[in-house]
Formats: structure tokens, sequence, C-alpha cells
């Protein structure tokens, strides 16, 4: 006859204790996210040594090794456009210790290829969008026989000379930059694929290839020193680097706006707590007046956002550029 209280004080009992394990376990992972990072930490970024990525990366790995005391590597995994370095990170353990440091190829590559290897929304953990730029410039080699944006199409239209442009893969944003000025004028160029944008920018001042559309990080001193000339720039205002380069737009390819940005993910099911703590450690890393030197001699612009907003800013871009994919022909993912 005693047996249904029996059981009520034995369920009741159970319940106290598993409900002090969950809060032992909660503050326990809670505390050990506190002592994040207690070993070697590696940035990995799906571009070669030298490009925009490349540089940001090792401006945030110093930073990041000096607030926590810890070394912070940075792994060059170049090729595929972008794809092969986010895969990697796929793989890899949610423990904060493999960060992914990409580009807005992240949204780009899925909408503009349909046989990606990874899904940006269900494999990844937004942590923070890192910085934008002030858009791609628009540079040719010294020789060709164009010094504005009007005088190259003119050109592009009447040589018989086929013109051909360097990108980091289709998708990326040195691809989607030609592409759409393509759509807009009516002129014709071939793209010549390679693992980043410095490599490009090599056979570019080397006359392998004729025009760029390259984020205006490491460009500034080839422009200043004339090893490569400038036309415009895709952003909706000039560069104050530059402040002779026009926009596109003002140079006459009317309504042409394109911006570049940069964020840091994670792997798939991180721990919030850890994505949160990780954040932290950016937001200190980045909140130095050396860095914003940096970023600003670099042509960027630090926009750090949470977690929860550049999820949102994800999805939406995600759904932007495969509009952006219908509009100058592609294939969307």
């Amino acid at each position: 006859m005693n047996l249904p209280c029996l059981g009520a004080r034995v369920f009741k009992n159970f319940y106290i204790c598993m409900g002090s394990m969950l809060l032992m376990t909660t503050a326990f992972a809670q505390s050990s996210f506190q002592n994040y990072p207690n070993k070697p930490v590696k940035i990995v970024i799906p571009f070669a040594v030298g490009g925009p990525v490349d540089t940001i990366a090792r401006i945030l790995s110093q930073r990041l090794s000096t607030v926590t005391g810890q070394t912070v590597l940075v792994d060059n995994r170049g090729g595929g456009g972008g794809i092969i370095g986010p895969s990697i990170v796929t793989k890899a353990n949610p423990d904060g210790y493999t960060i992914l440091l990409s580009t807005g190829s992240m949204t780009s590559n899925p909408a503009f290829n349909a046989d990606i290897p990874f899904d940006t929304i269900k494999d990844f953990t937004p942590v923070t969008m890192l910085a934008r730029n002030y858009g791609q410039l628009f540079v040719v080699n010294p020789n060709l026989p164009v010094n504005s944006v009007s005088e190259f199409i003119q050109y592009a239209k009447t040589s018989s000379k086929g013109l051909n442009y360097g990108a980091a893969g289709i998708g990326n944003i040195t691809y989607i930059a030609p592409e759409m000025m393509k759509t807009m004028t009516g002129i014709k160029m071939k793209d010549i694929e390679y693992k980043g944008t410095a490599p490009a920018i090599t056979d570019l001042m080397g006359g392998h290839i004729d025009l760029c559309f390259v984020g205006t990080q490491n460009l500034l001193s080839l422009v200043q020193t004339g090893k490569l000339k400038a036309l415009a720039i895709t952003g909706p205002t000039r560069w104050n680097e530059l402040p002779d380069v026009p926009t596109m737009h003002e140079a006459g390819v009317t309504g042409y706006e394109l911006i570049g940005w940069f964020g840091v993910w994670l792997p798939a099911k991180a721990p919030p707590e850890l994505v949160n703590r990780l954040y932290q450690e950016i937001v200190k890393a980045l909140d130095d007046p050396q860095v914003k030197k940096q970023f600003e001699e670099a042509g960027l612009v630090s926009v750090l956002s949470s977690p929860e907003n550049f999820k949102k800013f994800t999805e939406k871009d995600l759904l932007a550029m495969k509009e952006l994919a219908k509009k100058i022909g592609a294939n969307p993912g």
C-alpha cells in the first residue's frame, strides 16, 4: 500500500539528483570556457598567402595571441575558389581550436555553384563579422592602353585581342565583380582562376592577364608606384587613400555597387558559451588603436557583430547572392 508513496519519493529524489547533475554540468562547461583558449589555436583561411584574407588573419592572430597568451597559427588552405578551407573546418572538433576566417564567398559560393561540399548555414556556427572593405579596385596592367572605365569599355568592345581577368574562383567576389560589369556593359571577358588574389596580382603585373577586381587591401603601394593602374572602385564611396579613383557608378556604370566582407565561423554544434567566449576574445583583440590603423591602411573598416546578428546577416546575404547569380546569368546552387 505504501509503494506509490515510495515510488514518488524515489522519482522525486531522482529528479533532484538529475537537476543537480545538470547544474553541475552547466557550471563545469561555463567554467571550462572561461579558461579558453588553453592551447594553440588554428585559423584556417581558404586562400593563398599574401592575399587580403591572409592579411586580416595575420593581424587577428597576432592580437589574439597577445590578449589570450596562446599561440594562434594561420593555416592557408587555398584552392577551389575558397571551398577547400571551409570543407576542412566542417570536419574539425567544434571545441574552438579550429577557426575559419573567410570572405563573402561563404554565401556567394553556394549561390553560384551547385556542387559545394558543405552547407554554409547548417555546417558552421557564425561567430562575428570582422570587417568590410571599400569595394574592389578595378586594376589593369599599366601597358593596357586605357586610363578610364569608359576607355576600357570601348577598348574591350573594339579590340581584336580577347581580354581576360584573374579571379579566385567562380562565386568569389573577384569573379562576381567583373561578371557584373560584363552584364551591365555588354563587354566580353574570360576568367582565369587562381588559388587566391596574390598569384593573380603577380600575373597581372607580369602582363599574363589584363585586369582584376581586387579588394583594396595590399594594392595601395602597387597603384601608387605605377605597377598597377586603378580605374575605379566598386563601393558606394571613394577610398580616401586613393581619392582620385572614382566609383564604378561615377565612372559611368550606373547603379554598380559591390563591397567585400570578412567573417569568423566555428564548426557546427559549437556550444553557445564557447561562441560567445571566442567573440569576446576577438572584440578585445580588435579593440586596439594599432589594429584599427592597420585595418584602415589596408582599406578595411572593422565591423564587429554579435553571433546572433552575424547569423541573420549570413542567411540574408545567401538569399541575395542567389538573386544576383540569376541576374548575371550564372547557375545558382
